[in-house]
């Protein structure tokens, strides 16, 4: 039940719990005016860093695991793509217990957390990427520890969806949520640049050498994000805070998964950011298998998802989510098929071209299903879809390397892959127009 507004006058004097009032209340002006807006922020721009941090630890492998046989590993094609998948999975699995920790213990408490032990991956990796003798299985539980990150996205939001008030949660959240995700093309923007120098000198370890001579540091694709993460992790201790009354009834939440909106939601939710985060571990290995003079465009795919999800939630306010899905989905379908088409011709100009419009479709989706959330369920029940379904979306970022890998092994290409989204678009178009875009839809959104 929403809480009555209560008004503060001049002489109310509200009992303090650090530097947050006990009576915290931004849907109240004059409360919000004074001193909850300055809070708000201050939690929102920790907040920002501290969840593109996560994203980037999350996301390390989708670039180190390319260049590993380059330095003297030997995995197969479908080790490395499980590689860039193990964090999906864990980093989605992670979300379900993310999303109900801020009311458990804290938003301050659960960043500080949840960013500082993105140290043991992130120095774990700069370690064993030095040894080609480093067991796979070492291997894997680093890429498992990374995948911790991936869980920081539903805590985070949910922490920060209580600092503001409903006429400008959108936008916090959608500043919080976007420039999170850019995490994913930091790292894969970053990477190929900090690998070629030994910025740490000797205690960074020493170089590798590549076949044709060149050295590099692939340590420092991990060992670069150690100081960040522990400047933003005190950072966060000292300035940020948790609100007393930001407690969650896990119980309550979980009348949506009887919900069938809930479900059909998920599953378009996957269909959008699924596809970017799934696309955004696999690119890199992509390229290096089909185009490899060409990898370090790599980020320019998350980058764009990331900066298109706001305009598809505008252009979702402006026309409706559910017709801009569908265009969304129209266009990822193509795309998909015509990565395919210039793949078999090994034209690389329309290769990208085509990648990065799946990319900018999957991002604009991302942002027109959130969207239609709030239309289709009632406030109480909207918020605990979105982490539900930001859950299960996150999935795409294991399954999707998984099945590049697979159709790898099985057809010699990655890229026969592509017939298996192609389908799941068309049905996911043909459950959106029914559900929710056709003139007699149960829900017009």
């Amino acid at each position: 039940m929403s809480q009555p507004v209560r008004t503060f006058s001049q002489n109310d004097v509200p009992k303090k719990k650090g530097r947050i009032g006990m009576d915290w209340n931004p849907e109240d002006p004059v409360f919000w005016e004074r001193e909850g807006k300055r809070h708000a922020r201050r939690n929102l721009w920790i907040s920002v860093p501290t969840l593109m941090l996560a994203f980037i630890v999350w996301q390390i492998w989708s670039v180190v695991a390319a260049r590993l046989n380059d330095i003297g590993f030997n995995f197969t094609e479908s080790q490395l793509f499980t590689l860039a998948a193990i964090p999906g999975l864990v980093g989605a699995t992670c979300r379900f217990i993310y999303t109900f920790a801020v009311g458990k213990f804290g938003g301050r408490n659960w960043t500080v957390f949840s960013t500082g032990i993105l140290l043991l991956p992130a120095l774990g990796v700069g370690i064993a990427v030095q040894n080609p003798d480093t067991p796979y299985w070492v291997m894997l539980l680093l890429a498992a520890l990374c995948g911790l990150g991936g869980g920081n996205f539903s805590s985070a939001l949910a922490n920060i969806s209580f600092f503001f008030p409903k006429k400008e949660k959108g936008t916090a959240l959608g500043i919080n949520g976007g420039l999170g995700n850019m995490g994913v093309s930091v790292v894969q923007f970053v990477t190929p640049l900090i690998i070629t120098t030994g910025v740490f000198g000797a205690i960074g370890g020493e170089g590798q050498v590549l076949a044709d001579g060149t050295k590099v540091w692939l340590q420092n694709a991990a060992f670069i994000w150690v100081i960040p993460i522990i400047f933003f992790t005190i950072l966060a201790y000292f300035g940020m805070d948790n609100l007393p009354n930001a407690k969650q009834s896990v119980s309550e939440q979980f009348v949506i998964v009887k919900r069938k909106h809930t479900w059909i939601m998920t599953w378009l939710y996957v269909a959008t950011f699924g596809s970017f985060i799934g696309y955004a571990a696999a690119f890199p290995l992509l390229l290096k298998s089909q185009f490899p003079e060409h990898v370090s465009l790599a980020f320019l795919g998350a980058f764009l998802a990331a900066a298109f999800r706001p305009v598809g939630g505008w252009l979702s306010d402006k026309f409706g989510g559910a017709r801009v899905t569908s265009y969304v989905l129209v266009v990822m379908g193509l795309g998909a098929a015509a990565v395919m088409y210039f793949t078999n011709e090994k034209q690389f100009v329309g290769f990208i071209i085509s990648f990065l419009i799946l990319f900018i479709a999957a991002g604009m989706g991302s942002g027109s299903t959130f969207q239609m959330i709030p239309i289709i369920f009632p406030p109480k029940e909207a918020a605990p879809v979105l982490g539900f379904t930001a859950a299960f979306a996150a999935y795409g970022s294991f399954f999707i390397p998984k099945l590049f890998g697979w159709a790898s092994k099985n057809t010699g290409t990655p890229i026969t892959a592509f017939y298996f989204f192609i389908a799941f678009y068309v049905v996911s178009l043909i459950m959106n127009w029914y559900y929710y875009g056709r003139k007699n839809a149960e829900v017009k959104c």
